[in-house]
């Protein structure tokens, strides 16, 4: 090898091809030894790598022994058994599209069996999709891909449609009656819809009972409204329903988490599309629990008088007096003042008569205290109140103030207020009226058209009181 010198040292003079003949062979073996490196990674990646039970991945097993048998996998065995199953669709999906391209291509009595092959292969192929979807579900519940899961699924959909779309009708028709006599297709669909139904009958009945002896025990409980109440006991029967219709949809193997999910996001629209409806019930809630007043009370909410018939979460029924029904939405009724006559079990009867100046505050004192005790309805303790209340304008007013049963109140009030009278006329004692002195003026002597002399009189009280006074205000 020759040199070459530079300065006072001397370069060695290298041949490219002993350069690639000495550097080829430690190339070779790096490449070589990378390449085992990888396949090590590979095998410890596939010996690390879970494998699913052979159980889940037979064919044959059903899909509730599956569902039972996925339980105790974990997530990344779940990953596996999907892949698994992904190829096992892939086969049987192969499968039948073999057998309808020999049907299509045949004729006669060989494509009719061909035809009666492929049904058979499609019914076996949607068994095993229950499979695959119970995996993926599966898969999904334990924190799975959710890309993956999604295509997983989207693989499923777009077999199931194209076969639909590029199917003819005949082929169509045949397959809808297979489904609809096949144990797994129409048959177990009925039985689930009748589970369903009898579920829902059952619940209805138990939540019946159940609503009924709610309300015995909630009626034994001391300070408790009949609103309240029947609140209650509604509460009671809906949520007894919903359990049943939960029990219900589980028995059939339906997933009820997203349920849950589905009436949150709904309870959450409905919180800002029924923001009125909302305020209602919290106004009703807000009635049953501090109890204004109960079922059967008389109350004048806001001016609206009547028997309260009935109280539900939004809106309140009252009965006027005259029959007419009354709707009043429960926040009217919560923000307005309300009125309850029949809370107290008596009441006072207030009740004003007027007797003329002139005559005797003794004897009418004395007239309305016998007249006032001798009413049977009237209670005697506590006692009524007789007294000269006020000088008006043209009578001296009494007020009288007896107490009665909050059921006797009309019958008392109006009772009194005819003896009363009676009283005072044998008594000789009069009720005036409001009176008033009319004077007129004669402009030039003499009456104006149509107006007569001013010698009328306008009554005024128990005698007559003339109108105008010959020589005043002339």
């Amino acid at each position: 090898m020759a040199s070459r010198r530079v300065g006072r040292y001397s370069a060695p003079q290298i041949n490219p091809n002993q350069l690639e003949l000495a550097v080829s062979p430690v190339i070779r073996a790096f490449c070589v030894t990378l390449f085992f490196l990888v396949l090590g990674v590979d095998a410890a990646r596939a010996e690390d790598a879970p494998t699913p039970p052979a159980a889940v991945l037979n064919p044959d097993i059903s899909v509730e022994e599956l569902t039972l048998r996925l339980v105790p996998l974990t997530r990344d065995e779940l990953a596996a058994t999907a892949d698994a199953w992904l190829d096992i669709m892939r086969e049987r999906t192969q499968a039948v599209v073999d057998a309808e391209l020999a049907a299509r291509g045949a004729a006669g009595e060989t494509a009719a069996a061909l035809r009666a092959q492929a049904d058979g292969l499609v019914a076996e192929r949607d068994r095993l999709f229950r499979n695959f979807v119970a995996v993926v579900n599966g898969w999904e519940q334990k924190g799975g891909d959710a890309d993956a899961i999604a295509a997983l699924r989207a693989y499923r959909t777009a077999i199931v449609v194209e076969e639909t779309r590029t199917a003819d009708v005949e082929t169509l028709t045949r397959r809808a009656l297979a489904w609809a006599t096949s144990r797994e297709g129409g048959v177990r669909l009925a039985i689930d819809a009748a589970v369903v139904v009898a579920a829902l009958l059952a619940a209805v009945i138990v939540a019946r009972l159940v609503r009924r002896g709610a309300r015995r025990t909630f009626g034994r409980i001391p300070n408790l409204s009949k609103l309240l109440q029947a609140f209650l006991a509604m509460a009671v029967y809906w949520v007894v329903l919903a359990v049943g219709l939960m029990v219900a949809l589980s028995a059939i193997g339906v997933d009820i988490s997203p349920v849950f999910a589905l009436f949150g996001g709904a309870a959450f629209i409905l919180a800002f599309a029924l923001q009125d409806t909302l305020g209602n019930l919290a106004a009703g809630l807000m009635i049953m629990i501090n109890r204004p007043f109960d079922e059967g009370d008389f109350v004048d909410i806001g001016g609206t008088a009547g028997v309260v018939k009935a109280v539900s979460i939004v809106a309140t029924t009252v009965t006027t007096p005259d029959n007419q029904v009354i709707v009043i939405p429960n926040a009217s009724v919560w923000g307005s003042i309300i009125t309850n006559v029949t809370t107290s079990p008596t009441r006072r009867v207030d009740l004003t008569f007027g007797i003329s100046y002139g005559d005797s505050i003794e004897q009418a004192q004395e007239v309305l205290e016998a007249v006032v005790s001798a009413h049977p309805l009237v209670l005697r303790e506590p006692a009524p109140v007789i007294r000269v209340h006020a000088l008006g304008d043209s009578s001296v007013d009494f007020i009288v103030r007896p107490w009665v049963n909050g059921g006797d109140y009309w019958t008392v009030y109006w009772d009194l207020t005819r003896q009363v009278k009676e009283a005072f006329d044998k008594a000789g004692i009069s009720i005036p009226f409001p009176q008033r002195d009319v004077h007129m003026r004669v402009v030039g002597g003499q009456p104006a058209d149509g107006v007569s002399p001013p010698t009328a009189t306008v009554s005024a009280g128990p005698k007559p009181v003339p109108a105008h006074e010959p020589g005043v205000d002339d």
